[in-house]
């Protein structure tokens, strides 16, 4: 049987590597693209909905497709040291990278804006976590002057082989239907993730390995929504913290997916993405963390509005984007749902309580 050795291995023929290209891998990606029943029957029954679970990543987050390619390529360098602003899952990948590579991983975090399970991840793993006063955009800009000012490799999304790296699930994607779907809905904080998606279905199109392209819609949590209110917010909020972001660095390039596509971008409420949490949990047995639950959210609130064309004797294949595993912030979820209650250890006490 043939080992799977990551996405540089994979596709290697659609990314900028050579020879010379030190592969570091943790055997990231190939993950499922699972069937959602019972989404797909809330639209309708020409509707078949596909999430694309990410969370089963080496470091649970999509973050994991771009950081084997960024690393790769500042080993490539010669540096000897990274660099990245996070609000949570990008410190976790890039200082698992770094780690395997033997490089120096330095994370700056907006204070108080992270969740723990993001947090240890990057800590085990031997970052130098610094937090800053101040939301995401202030620790961006300050690792930016950084690594303008040091021999430090910046590994944040503006990093164009990140992108590289995080186009590869359009292809896998692809690769499993046999074509490219009609809709992709994803979650959109910093904006990256739309803007790789966007990037490597042209290309595949390109390429012609599908004949069409999907239109793709964007969520960003209401109170962090710069790009649907067409301005940055300075204090954004939201349950999401992996989406709270003000002024995201991929802002031009989202848009140009959204208008490229003829697609769209929307805010959802963080009461809408909690409950499409709760409906993914429970209904489809699938956890995640909040933010990759406004994918969800946003195909709910669309199917509402009726904003997808009924298509006679025609099946619409929709994808949703679900960016990081729920243990990433299982504090999330203790808020969401009630304690367990405590009885006595009986059979009688516990039948009664399961209502058996």
């Amino acid at each position: 049987m043939k080992s799977y050795l990551g996405i540089i291995n994979r596709y290697q023929q659609y990314l900028p590597v050579t020879k010379n290209t030190p592969v570091i891998t943790l055997n990231e990606v190939n993950t499922p693209l699972i069937y959602a029943p019972k989404l797909s029957a809330e639209l309708g029954p020409n509707f078949r909905v596909y999430l694309k679970y990410e969370g089963l990543n080496p470091t649970g987050s999509f973050k994991d497709r771009g950081m084997t390619m960024a690393i790769s390529k500042a080993m490539e360098k010669g540096l000897k040291a990274v660099i990245c602003a996070s609000t949570g899952n990008t410190s976790a990948s890039a200082a698992a990278y770094a780690a395997r590579a033997g490089l120096k991983c330095i994370v700056v975090i907006p204070e108080g804006a992270i969740a723990l399970g993001k947090l240890a991840q990057g800590l085990i793993h031997g970052a130098k976590v610094i937090a800053v006063r101040g939301n995401f955009d202030d620790a961006l800009r300050v690792v930016r002057e950084i690594s303008q000012n040091y021999k430090v490799e910046l590994v944040n999304s503006i990093n164009p082989y990140r992108i590289e790296g995080q186009k590869t699930a359009s292809f896998e994607i692809c690769d499993f239907l046999g074509l490219a779907p009609d809709f992709h809905c994803l979650p959109v904080g910093n904006a990256g993730n739309i803007t790789a998606y966007w990037k490597g279905y042209k290309e595949y199109y390109a390429y012609k390995k599908i004949k069409s392209l999907p239109r793709m819609l964007g969520f960003q949590a209401l109170g962090a929504a710069p790009i649907v209110k067409g301005h940055p917010i300075k204090n954004p909020r939201t349950i999401a913290t992996a989406i709270k972001i003000g002024n995201p660095a991929s802002w031009e390039k989202a848009e140009e997916a959204r208008d490229e596509s003829k697609g769209a971008i929307k805010a959802v409420s963080d009461s809408q993405i909690i409950s499409a949490y709760k409906f993914l949990a429970q209904k489809e047995g699938v956890f995640v963390e909040p933010a990759s639950a406004a994918s969800v959210a946003g195909l709910f609130m669309l199917g509402k509005e009726k904003f997808f064309p009924p298509i006679k004797n025609k099946e619409i294949k929709i994808i949703c984007t679900l960016t990081g595993h729920g243990l990433k912030d299982p504090q999330a979820a203790l808020k969401t749902i009630k304690s367990p209650p405590v009885v006595k250890a009986q059979l009688e006490a516990v039948v009664k309580k399961a209502g058996l």
